[in-house]
């Protein structure tokens, strides 16, 4: 930067009265605050427009929220008036069609229906109706139709039915995986019967097994799971066969030999047990003493038949608790 002396500088000046110098004037805050804005503006115009916009959202959100019941009441009015409108055309709902339906009632489908008395065609959802009966316990798969100009048209598919649950006294009709469908109320008596705690679960895989042996199905009434580990087997005449927990399927053949050769379901016997892999014990119906009365009575049957003179059939005799050897596997 170049210097200049004191001397040349004061050569150029001239005096000048302070009183005739301009004054500045300051600018009207109006003014001011427009610069300012101006300013703000060009240097944070997308924040702005960002906070503008969401304090619009938030002011409207509120106004919505404090008139919301109004809005309710507005368009369930509207709906009303609707409905009305199309019902008083010939679009009302007046015939409701129901097929296929067995385990469930009608009533129940009507319900899912949701179909008031002015619910007409034009505004009845089928789908949230299809969605509705679908959830039902014993539905497979439905199909809702309209037919106008004011018919609906149901028509629904079941799921199979493989055996009744009973428990604690109520029974029910189950399908393959287990699940509750429906309350037998005596229409399934042909399905097979599973008793107790977690039958229903475990029923198909022990109906299959028993059905490979069908001597051992006459007479059968029931299949009682027990402590959800393994199951019985309970007959008409009392008898109970007690199955293991593991190697079922090769207790059901032990037991079908036994039949075949010793007739054991059909002897005087209220228990077998073969929980124990090789062995069978069974428990006879009547007591020892009941035995010992029954022999002494058929010894004096025959006794005095001898003396009479006359023919005698020989009475049967009760068979005694014994343990029946293990049958022989084939070679």
């Amino acid at each position: 930067m170049q210097q200049v002396k004191s001397e040349a500088f004061l050569a150029g000046a001239r005096m000048i009265d302070p009183r005739a110098l301009p004054v500045p004037v300051r600018a009207k805050r109006r003014h001011r605050l427009i610069n300012n804005f101006s300013r703000t503006w060009v240097l944070h115009r997308r924040a702005m427009v960002r906070a503008v916009v969401a304090i619009t959202v938030v002011v409207l959100l509120a106004l919505v929220y404090q008139v919301r019941d109004y809005i309710g009441a507005g368009a369930t009015t509207l709906s009303g008036l609707a409905q009305g409108e199309f019902a008083d055309a010939g679009f009302a709902i007046g015939e409701i069609s129901i097929t296929g339906q067995t385990l469930t009632s009608e009533q129940a489908i009507f319900d899912a229906l949701g179909i008031e008395p002015r619910t007409s065609t034009v505004s009845f959802d089928v789908e949230a109706a299809r969605q509705r009966i679908s959830e039902l316990p014993a539905i497979a798969s439905v199909s809702v139709r309209k037919g106008y100009p004011g018919d609906v048209l149901v028509t629904v598919t079941e799921k199979v039915p493989v055996a009744r649950w009973r428990v604690d006294g109520v029974t029910f009709v189950v399908d393959a995986q287990g699940e509750q469908i429906g309350e037998d109320f005596g229409a399934y008596g042909d399905l097979p019967l599973v008793v107790g705690d977690g039958a229903a679960d475990d029923a198909l895989v022990m109906i299959r097994a028993i059905e490979q042996y069908p001597t051992l199905t006459d007479g059968l009434i029931a299949l009682s799971r027990i402590a959800d580990r393994r199951w019985d087997l309970i007959y008409d005449t009392g008898l109970r066969v007690q199955l293991p927990e593991l190697g079922t399927a090769q207790a059901l053949r032990h037991l079908t030999t036994y039949q075949s050769e010793y007739q054991l379901l059909d002897r005087d016997i209220n228990l077998i047990d073969l929980r124990v892999d090789g062995l069978v014990a069974v428990r006879p119906t009547k007591t020892a003493e009941e035995l010992a009365e029954a022999e002494a009575a058929r010894r004096k049957a025959i006794i005095e038949r001898a003396k009479s003179g006359k023919p005698y059939p020989m009475p049967p005799r009760n068979l005694p608790s014994q343990t029946l050897a293990q049958p022989m596997s084939p070679q």
